[in-house]
């Protein structure tokens, strides 16, 4: 009977366990991409941050023995990769998807050579919850063994749904994002909270490579982003600027990534590769089904430009 439960539910329990796994590093990004676009700045050099984010967790929680010193670690440089895209992006004429491409191949590059000593040494993982020891079945505790960050992110997905609404910060931050008109006539200087938001959104892009290296799939290599630095813009655009739609659209994506090997896992031996082009697939219909030249985007901050 057991058996044949499993055998029924096999794919749907190895899609949650994935989907959870997966949706990490894209909830914290998209999250801090959220923030940097509500304040009216786009910033495309997430995947560069997202990796040196990567690299940094890894090889400070290899010199120190401390998967949390290294997540410390991400977040400051993540922080300090926002402050100069930021810096660089109030001076007036500047592209920011020139610059944000530019600090992408940045960090991107700054990782690669950085982080050669690290390929082979092991770092300490971070810890995870195991929520399924009410069941006998492995399969349901390895669903529901939930890493701490997953936690975390989805917290931080529904205070800041919050906070967008409730509180000063977060109508200083739609003001900016709506019209920086607006925002100069109140007294508020856009250039500064832009800034300041950027930095907030680089260091939760360097926490989401904190937990690529750190737990899934929990090694440093160059090739470990596989460009979901660059999808989570177009989940920010999917999810309206909302973040707990963020979230959701987050398990989306982190479910349509885990469907080839879920299918791999149990048993399927043909055809089953063709799904891990399912989040490329689905980040190319978002783009395609949300782009009109007549129409802009319900939700989007009336400030987010290309150019200045």
């Amino acid at each position: 009977m057991e058996a044949s439960g499993i055998g029924i539910w096999g794919v749907p329990l190895a899609v949650l366990a994935g989907a959870i796994r997966v949706s990490t590093p894209f909830i914290f990004v998209s999250l801090g991409e959220t923030i940097t676009e509500r304040s009216g700045r786009i910033n495309l050099g997430l995947e560069g941050t997202l990796v040196f984010g990567a690299m940094t967790a890894y090889a400070v929680a290899v010199l120190t023995g401390s998967p949390w010193l290294g997540v410390l670690a991400a977040m400051g440089s993540g922080t300090v990769f926002g402050l100069m895209h930021g810096w660089i992006c109030k001076w007036p004429k500047v592209n920011d998807i020139a610059i944000g491409i530019a600090m992408m191949q940045f960090g991107l590059g700054l990782a690669f050579f950085l982080g050669k000593p690290f390929i082979q040494p092991a770092a300490p993982h971070l810890p995870s919850i195991p929520l399924g020891g009410w069941s006998n079945l492995p399969q349901v505790q390895a669903a529901l063994n939930i890493n701490v960050l997953f936690i975390v992110g989805g917290a931080l997905a529904l205070f800041l749904w919050w906070g967008f609404k409730n509180t000063r910060v977060g109508l200083v931050l739609r003001v900016v994002g709506d019209s920086t008109d607006a925002a100069r006539a109140m007294g508020i200087n856009p250039d500064r909270v832009r800034l300041l938001a950027t930095g907030v959104g680089g260091s939760l892009a360097a926490l989401g490579g904190a937990y690529l290296s750190l737990y899934y799939p929990g090694s440093w290599n160059e090739g470990i982003s596989s460009g979901q630095g660059l999808m989570a813009v177009a989940l920010v655009i999917f999810a309206r600027w909302n973040p707990m739609g963020c979230f959701l659209a987050a398990l989306l994506f982190g479910g349509a990534g885990a469907l080839g090997p879920a299918l791999q896992s149990v048993g399927v031996t043909q055809g089953y590769y063709l799904f891990y082009a399912a989040p490329y697939v689905l980040t190319l219909v978002i783009l395609i089904a949300t782009s009109s030249p007549t129409r802009s985007l319900a939700g989007a901050p009336g400030a987010l430009s290309l150019t200045k």
